[in-house]
């Protein structure tokens, strides 16, 4: 815990001057609201009695706390100010630095953890790390100059009283640490399910389409209760503790209250000799100042509890900071004039050390060739791109391009050479030209054109509101098909030396599909592409076909060599055109 509020408050060393004012606004703010108590005891000092009153004097004393309550209450504001500026400059450092390091993690990091809970943790925990810890920190410093304050002024009223109130005050302390204590473990599993949920929502909201229609609404409702109930009874056994921390210590300040209350009255009355003489208007005074003192203890508790949940938010965020990286490869060589030429030599890799995948894998390929991959459902096609692009090291072996070991140059390098269009399609919100450019942010308007004109994707465009200035995302309305000929775009624009295609024409129709591949064949001219199929047809004209089954290359030729053989290929074609 302390390690983790060590990493908290270093994010907060740069802005180290909003630290210093807030404490000295806060320690201006109290002094003054401290003396307020003084003047309301001398103000009923001037009412001795019937008839008996100073008006002369009650005049001043009310100017002298109008002035200091106003200049209190400034002082108070410009706390708060720069708490926020502490705050949120704080909490922007931390998330800007988890959603650089998500940017940094190997991509099997990000295969590993939903969406939803990595959006968790850098938008709702990084929250709470705000609100728990850097602000409640204020409350903490805030209460213990009152306390520090309202203990001088009551041993300058009444010395022996005021020992009194510190000796029944640790009464509070032990009660708060006990309960926070208790708290911790319950906000640690609360910060887990809230993480669960928000995830769950998030999958279920994003695919609606593919819920309804297997009619699984029923289901996700009931498995979305199962957790939400997890979540409340986590949530109300640490809200529990945490809400018991507050009246509890309020019942100790009240005994204390009370113990003062007595013996300020019987010294008042002068019937204890040994406590001391005081004055009705020093009792009011004393009274006050007792509530103040005693009031922090309640907010330091309510700030203990803030603490365990922030604590538990902040662990998982330097979860995240603290996974492994990517390692730097800037001092690598840089890949350059790429010919085409790929060779797998021996690779051997797994997902799971004890699930095999890829074994003893070796290819050639020479520039310019087009290399097709089919096979069963799981039986390595993606995985050879994974590598080829270094999403996933291997565990063995060589992959080289253009004669150059592939974990010898840097990863930019390597993946700017590719251009990549997969079967999933994404659109950034933005206008259709930024999501053409993409690949090349100061492609000039015509270049953008000229690559939807290729992709025969200008029509559409031109239909839309606004054109190519059009804002599109996600959810704006375009169709599968139409997103997939954005993406499209986007690779003929980059003009890379080498395609990667990966069922890049499964959301569009027969009729676009044929216009499509006439553009990528006129694209492909003295490329080498890779490209990954289950329509066979779309392959036909490829130079090689590779055809995989568990993670084997098992069959190799082109498509009138392999339907010749009338083994595993032919089989798989067969399968889709016969009647």
């Amino acid at each position: 815990m302390l390690n983790t509020l060590k990493r908290v408050f270093s994010y907060a060393r740069p802005y180290f001057p909003f630290f210093i004012m807030t404490l000295l606004f806060a320690a201006a703010g109290i002094s003054l609201s401290l003396a307020v108590p003084v003047f309301i005891g001398e103000a009923v000092d001037c009412c001795s009695g019937k008839d008996d009153v100073d008006f002369f004097t009650l005049k001043l004393i009310i100017s002298k706390l109008t002035v200091i309550v106003t200049a209190s209450g400034i002082f108070q504001w410009l706390m708060s100010l720069c708490t926020n500026k502490l705050s949120f400059l704080t909490v922007r450092d931390i998330r800007e630095d988890v959603f650089a390091k998500l940017e940094r993690v190997p991509l099997k990091y990000i295969d590993g953890h939903t969406n939803g809970e990595l959006t968790s943790r850098v938008i709702n925990d990084i929250e709470i790390i705000s609100d728990g810890l850097l602000q409640g920190f204020t409350q903490f410093f805030s209460g213990i100059i009152t306390i520090i304050g309202t203990l001088i002024f009551m041993m300058t009223i009444n010395f022996k009283i005021a020992l009194v109130v510190v000796i029944l005050t640790p009464l509070s302390f032990i009660v708060a640490s006990k309960i926070s204590k208790a708290s911790h473990d319950s906000y640690v599993q609360q910060s887990k399910l809230r993480g669960d949920m928000v995830a769950f929502a998030e999958e279920m909201a994003g695919n609606q389409k593919i819920v309804r229609s297997f009619v699984f609404e029923k289901r996700a409702e009931e498995k979305f209760a199962a957790i939400n109930r997890d979540y409340g009874k986590i949530g109300a056994k640490a809200t529990f503790f945490s809400s018991t921390t507050n009246p509890s210590t309020r019942f100790v300040n009240g005994l204390i209250y009370a113990a003062v209350g007595l013996l300020g009255a019987l010294s008042a009355m002068g019937h204890s000799a040994f406590i001391g003489a005081m004055s009705v208007g020093k009792l009011s005074s004393f009274l006050a100042y007792s509530n103040q003192y005693t009031k922090p203890f309640n907010e330091i508790s309510g700030v203990f509890a803030e603490l365990q949940n922030a604590v538990a938010s902040a662990q998982r965020v330097f979860d995240v900071l603290d996974e492994d990286e990517v390692s730097d490869d800037s001092d690598m060589d840089i890949l350059e004039n790429c010919s085409g030429s790929l060779s797998f030599q021996n690779v051997f890799f797994s997902y799971r050390p004890d699930v095999k995948l890829i074994q003893n894998f070796s290819l050639d390929v020479q520039p310019g060739q087009r290399i097709a991959i089919v096979g069963p459902t799981g039986c390595g096609k993606s995985t050879i791109i994974n590598l080829l692009l270094r999403f996933y090291d291997i565990d063995s072996g060589n992959i080289s391009v253009s004669g150059k070991n592939i974990s010898s140059v840097t990863r930019d390098s390597l993946r700017s050479s590719f251009g990549m269009v997969l079967q999933e399609t994404w659109v950034f919100t933005g206008s259709v030209a930024e999501n053409i450019a993409y690949g090349v942010p100061d492609a000039s308007r015509d270049d953008i054109i000229a690559a939807a004109k290729a992709v025969h994707a200008h029509g559409f465009i031109k239909r839309l509101p606004k054109g190519y200035d059009t804002i599109v995302s996600e959810s704006s309305g375009l169709s599968q098909g139409q997103k997939q000929l954005i993406c499209i775009a986007r690779v003929m624009l980059m003009d890379p030396p080498m395609l990667i295609l990966d069922e890049a024409t499964s959301s569009i129709d027969l009729r676009t599909e044929h216009r499509i591949q006439r553009a990528f064949n006129k694209l492909m001219e003295g490329k080498t592409s890779f490209i990954i199929a289950h329509r066979l047809s779309t392959i036909k004209k490829s130079d090689v076909i590779l055809v995989m089954k568990n993670g084997n290359i098992i069959e190799q030729g082109d498509h009138s060599q392999l339907m010749r053989k009338n083994g595993f290929y032919a089989q798989l074609y067969n399968s889709q055109f016969s009647s």
